[in-house]
């Protein structure tokens, strides 16, 4: 494993742990975002450690394209992919909630760190 890669599994690990603590203290909103971010980083890991040039995008759907076009899939569906992307932009850029029709629960965030936490197993399964 390249250090880079390592590193951003670390701050993707990092954020995992974040939205763990986050959740306990009832903060759905930076619960979700750094779920986004640990999903975003792990992604990205896997595209340093198979040598893929990408662009700058915080898009996980994009990212999920560019890997299959590269011949790597991912159990991630397009509706997944779809939910994290509608979090980014609110938790950047906070207007009320991290979700664009509702505001976050403690069930949505419990569902988004298992999705972040199958995520990460599955990159680094492909890592190794």
């Amino acid at each position: 494993m390249q250090g880079e890669t390592k590193n951003r599994l670390t701050y993707s690990e990092e954020n995992l742990e974040a939205s763990k603590i986050l959740i306990g203290s009832s903060l759905y909103n930076p619960c979700l975002h750094n779920v986004q971010q640990s999903i975003e980083k792990t992604l990205k890991s896997l595209f340093i450690e198979k040598s893929i040039p990408f662009k700058k995008s915080h898009n996980i759907l994009e990212l999920k394209t560019i890997l299959q076009k590269n011949s790597i899939s991912i159990e991630l569906t397009d509706e997944e992919c779809e939910f994290l992307d509608s979090i980014y932009l609110p938790t950047k850029y906070p207007l009320g909630s991290a979700l664009p029709d509702f505001y976050p629960d403690k069930e949505i965030c419990k569902n988004s760190i298992a999705l972040a936490e199958r995520v990460l197993r599955e990159i680094k399964g492909l890592i190794k």
